[in-house]
């Protein structure tokens, strides 16, 4: 009796167990009746019928993160680097990602590195750290192609790390110490250029402003002279005026007269005195004397 219940007991829950079905939020179920596709079940309850309807796969709905391993990449440069990176897929079609393919999961690793390998390979060392988002691009393309008919959709592509050698990152290290002393070394000579443009630049005002310096002087020396001689000119011009105006009076011709004879007599004495050849006779120099004599001699009589 016990044996028997006991039998019952575990067919029963069995049946139960092969009857019911409870999916998750996060699942979906692939039902198959009498070895056939039957049907995608959403979260939720469900009864199937036993040894009928089988569930044959379940499917992760949410977004997973694959971890593609590290592998050894050749740039166009040929320098070994270590890359690995990060795939996010999700399933779309959960009756494709279960006949579509064996292991979407292993193809969508082994997809990625081939494609990575084949991308890296086109770009130099370089070229992979400043164009890692077009090399994404590229991969999440790539592989979003290959994996419609499996039914996953590829979301996106990171590159964790891209590690050169040991011996590439000491020869890089050299290269980045030899263009940091280059840089230093045309900083240098840039400065000496700029130090010698700006002594050349103020040898060249120097000599401007004493030029202009010099100019100016000049012009106003000449402008100095030119209104010398207009003063000289315009006094000229009115001691002619006001002589011109002595002349017109009574007497003036005659007092013209005796200061020609004047001026005359005294350039005369001038002349004799300073002249070794004699002309005239040296006693009309007493000529002046004569005259001298008779202006007196008029003063007196006034």
């Amino acid at each position: 009796m016990l044996t028997l219940t006991s039998i019952t007991i575990l067919l029963v829950a069995f049946v139960i167990y092969k009857t019911v079905i409870i999916v998750p939020e996060r699942e979906n179920v692939i039902v198959e009746r009498l070895g056939k596709y039957y049907k995608t079940l959403a979260p939720g309850l469900y009864f199937l019928i036993p040894f009928i309807d089988n569930a044959a796969y379940k499917q992760e709905t949410r977004e997973q993160v694959i971890d593609i391993p590290a592998q050894s990449v050749i740039t166009s440069d040929n320098i070994q680097v270590e890359v690995d990176g990060l795939l996010y897929i999700k399933v779309m079609d959960p009756k494709k990602a279960s006949y579509g393919i064996g292991d979407y999961v292993a193809a969508s690793i082994n997809l990625a590195q081939t494609t990575m390998r084949s991308e890296i390979g086109k770009l130099t060392l370089g070229a992979t750290f400043s164009e890692r988002d077009e090399v994404n691009a590229k991969i999440i393309s790539e592989i979003d192609k290959a994996s419609d008919p499996w039914g996953v959709k590829v979301l996106r592509y990171e590159i964790k790390d891209i590690t050169p050698t040991r011996h590439v990152i000491e020869t890089l290290e050299k290269q980045m110490e030899a263009e940091r002393e280059k840089r230093a070394e045309i900083t240098r000579a840039t400065a000496e250029k700029e130090k010698l443009i700006n002594v050349s630049e103020g040898q060249k005002q120097h000599a401007i402003n004493v030029s202009e310096g010099e100019k100016q002087k000049r012009i106003n020396e000449a402008v100095g002279r030119a209104e010398s001689i207009k003063l000289v000119a315009d006094a000229t011009a009115k001691s002619l005026q006001m002589v011109g105006e002595a002349i017109s009076q009574p007497g003036g011709k005659e007092a013209l007269k005796m200061k020609l004879i004047d001026q005359y007599i005294d350039q005369l004495a001038d002349v004799i005195e300073g002249s070794s050849v004699s002309i005239f006779p040296a006693g009309l120099a007493t000529v002046k004397g004569i005259f001298d004599e008779i202006r007196d001699n008029n003063s007196n009589l006034e």
